[in-house]
């Protein structure tokens, strides 16, 4: 299997040269692509003079996290990739960590999305094994803050993966689509993996694959940006992917958390951000739709399998925005 390894890079001077290394050490044979999203802060340079053997696409402007990672998916695609892997520049693998993602790929057909064991940089403690929707419209990581010892141990289906740390099977993309680049940042890997599920393809936890990850090293420097996005991507995530029977059942609890959401932001100062986020997912509601009508029309598993996936405990207190890239 063909494997090429995307990183996205924007102003990722502090981490992304440990991030490179950790790749280049990977027990299993790849290619490596680095898409930066016109960095100001040397780390262009610095990737252009330490790995001449990587494959370096320099742009201008900021695509954000969609746009980005799609350049470089269509390179690996164009280039006789048969999976893509995506891996965040302030995150560090481990040597089998990509051989391991490979594996459980390899031997499972219907699996269309592979994902890791991303701990946090304590080595203790869990960013993500995954990502859960809940009837509520609200993703969250699957066991962030947890001990990693005696938890998240098995091989298991699971409803999405991490964008940070994940392997996609290019026959799965090609059938799909890449990236939404309306989303732009956060969220987006979600969506592809609730468009993967809708269009019969497994996603699956892969313990084995372990890699270290900064949380929210960029997101932080990013001030209400990312509340912006979460907010609009809340609600394009919904309005696209969810399938009408359980649009309308649980449209009543993905309204009220999204009061709940528009309630915490304006306590947390984060008002203005929220509000143009919903009046950006108005303008894009049309689009939308348009993607809607053409996911619905190919989706090739029951709503009750969609159903089964989703997860029906309530959500607690709205936690601060935190993303995963």
């Amino acid at each position: 299997m063909k494997v090429y390894l995307v990183v996205l890079n924007w102003n990722g001077k502090d981490f992304v040269e440990e991030c490179l290394d950790s790749l280049e050490k990977q027990s299993y044979r790849h290619e490596v692509v680095v898409v930066d999203n016109g960095s100001t802060d040397g780390s262009l340079e610095a990737i252009e003079k330490k790995y001449p053997r990587i494959h370096l696409i320099k742009k201008s402007e900021n695509h954000g996290f969609a746009g980005g990672v799609n350049i470089g998916i269509e390179y690996a695609i164009e280039n006789g990739a048969d999976a893509v892997a995506l891996f965040n520049n302030d995150a560090v693998a481990d040597k089998k960590w990509l051989e391991n993602l490979v594996g459980a790929l390899k031997n499972n057909t219907k699996v269309g999305i592979t994902t890791s064991k991303l701990m946090q940089m304590d080595k203790v403690h869990i960013d993500s094994t995954g990502d859960f929707y809940t009837i509520w419209g609200m993703p969250f990581p699957r066991g962030r803050n947890k001990k990693a010892e005696g938890n998240f141990e098995k091989r298991e289906f699971i409803f999405g993966a991490s964008g940070g740390a994940s392997l996609y099977r290019v026959k799965m993309l090609e059938e799909v689509g890449l990236f939404d680049e309306d989303f732009f940042a956060y969220l987006e890997d979600v969506d592809i993996s609730f468009r993967a599920q809708l269009a019969g393809w497994k996603v699956m936890f892969e313990p084995t694959a372990v890699a270290y990850h900064h949380i929210s090293a960029t997101s932080s420097k990013l001030g209400t940006f990312s509340r912006y996005h979460t907010v609009k991507n809340f609600y394009l995530l919904y309005l696209k992917n969810m399938p009408g029977l359980l649009y309308w059942k649980y449209l009543p609890l993905f309204l009220l958390h999204g009061l709940r959401l528009g309630i915490s932001s304006f306590v947390r100062m984060g008002g203005l951000a929220y509000l143009k986020g919903v009046g950006k997912f108005i303008v894009l509601v049309p689009k939308t739709l348009a993607k809607r009508r053409k996911i619905q029309s190919n989706r090739k598993v029951s709503v009750s399998y969609i159903e089964s996936i989703l997860t029906h405990s309530r959500p607690g207190r709205i936690p601060p925005i935190q993303p995963d890239n």
